[in-house]
């Protein structure tokens, strides 16, 4: 099973740092390649651009949460949570 998960490409967990408005001012993140390509499918999935789908998941947080310690982070869980949320829709159209 390790081999499933060592073989991944090294490009996927590379990390790029892109840099994006927030609400006028410019702000950079920095994570894996795989990981933005799971925010690029969210905000396609909501028809809006990257940048705009960032900031509205970002304000959104805030009202949940009030300040949020560390972006990138929240980015990574909004991701997983994502796939498995995702995942467990397919387990249930497959029954």
């Amino acid at each position: 099973m390790c081999h499933i998960y060592a073989s991944t490409d090294p490009a996927e967990y590379e990390q790029l740092t892109r840099s994006f408005r927030l609400h006028g001012g410019v702000t950079s993140v920095r994570l894996e390649r795989r990981f933005w390509a799971v925010l690029e499918d969210l905000a396609n999935a909501e028809a809006t651009p990257l940048p705009r789908f960032l900031e509205a998941l970002h304000d959104e947080a805030v009202r949940c949460h009030g300040e949020i310690g560390n972006f990138a982070s929240l980015l990574r869980v909004v991701c997983i949570t994502y796939l498995g949320v995702a995942q467990q829709n397919e387990t249930r159209i497959a029954v």
